[in-house]
């Protein structure tokens, strides 16, 4: 399993160059001009001349990539054309946005959809069955915006001044704050790598609230996940529900399992403890796959409710040809999927004990 681990790791060292190098290219291929973008009425030629010297844009392309690769290897990922501020301090303030919002997303799709999935494969042409799969369907189906639009106006308008009423928007009620672990732990003092990281900690609200024990600020942050995580949740869910049902039939069908009935087994043993082990394999590749397409950024849900994510990151940087906020996001998409594709590949070796042999 070692040599494997490492193997995949040297696999992905090409792979990423290789992305970083499409993504430069292309991002430069957009139409458009950064300077215009991004100053608007106060571009003039002089202004844009000088602007496009400072940021190296006015280099050969081969010597901008050379230049952006010895940044990449130095641990730098640039300084944003629009904002003027390094894209490491950017993601500090908006991936544990995103990454808050996908663990509630995804906790949510696996605590529901397994289980859904479970109870219609076992009763199999049953009602419940059906009524998963025309839930699941509907699931799939529903556009993010569509759903989290109605979430929003079900629970914000129609249940206003009840106790299921739920915030529509915003990360936190007003007047309610958490408060940065360094402050809590006393370590203003910190600089470097380790602030970054307590700062990076700290934007996750509902993980800094519950360490240091913010009962009340855990609660309303929780309270406003809620409904994008639903909204985001949703299709995931679906999807994992119907894999869930259609390996677990399959499976129900081998020959060890036929044998486990023949030897007097109960049913639900056989089901829960002899094929649902096998028929989460597949499982655990949709919910990896689904993982990294919800940390790359979800672009709706963060518009809908109001949440300075990745999505929304990416989304201005593309319409203001911010060149180096999208090849900086980007590559950390890049990472992320290389990351959860490598932690399923290592968890097949705990589901199925012949991957450990390989």
């Amino acid at each position: 399993m070692t040599r494997f681990i490492i193997r995949r790791l040297l696999v992905t060292i090409p792979v990423l160059l290789g992305i970083a190098f499409i993504v430069f290219a292309l991002a430069r291929l957009v139409p458009g001009d950064p300077c215009r973008a991004v100053l608007g009425e106060r571009a003039t030629d002089a202004v844009c001349n000088d602007f496009i010297h400072r940021y190296g844009l006015d280099e050969p392309i081969p010597v901008q990539f050379g230049l952006y690769l010895g940044q990449l290897a130095s641990g730098d990922l640039g300084e944003s054309i629009k904002h003027s501020r390094p894209v490491t301090t950017l993601l500090v303030e908006r991936l544990p946005t995103t990454i808050e919002l996908t663990f509630w997303a995804m906790l949510f799709a696996i605590v529901v959809g397994i289980p859904l999935g479970l109870i219609s494969a076992y009763r199999r042409n049953s009602a419940a069955d059906v009524g998963t799969m025309v839930f699941a369907n509907l699931g799939v189906s529903m556009p993010v915006f569509v759903l989290g639009l109605i979430l929003a106006y079900v629970f914000a308008i129609v249940l206003k001044n009840t106790p299921l009423a739920l915030p529509p928007s915003g990360r936190l009620s007003s007047g309610v704050d958490v408060t940065p672990l360094v402050e809590v732990w006393g370590l203003q003092s910190l600089s470097g790598v380790p602030r970054s990281l307590l700062d990076f900690l700290s934007g996750i609200y509902t993980f800094s609230a519950l360490v240091t024990g913010q009962w009340g600020a855990w609660i309303d942050a929780f309270r406003h996940l809620i409904l994008p995580a639903i909204a985001l949740g949703t299709i995931p869910l679906a999807i994992i529900a119907r894999i869930t049902r259609s390996s677990l039939l399959e499976v129900l069908g081998l020959d060890y399992v036929r044998t486990a009935r023949a030897k007097g087994l109960r049913e639900r043993g056989v089901v829960l403890r002899h094929a649902t082990r096998n028929a989460l394999l597949p499982v655990v590749t949709v919910i990896g796959l689904q993982l990294g397409a919800l940390l790359s950024g979800a672009v709706l849900t963060e518009t809908v409710f109001n949440l300075a994510g990745v999505g929304r990151t990416m989304f201005e940087a593309i319409t203001g040809r911010d060149y180096v906020v999208i090849q900086g996001f980007t590559l950390l998409i890049a990472v992320t999927y290389v990351v959860v594709n490598l932690i399923v590949d290592v968890s097949y070796g705990l589901l199925d004990p012949r991957v450990r042999e390989r």
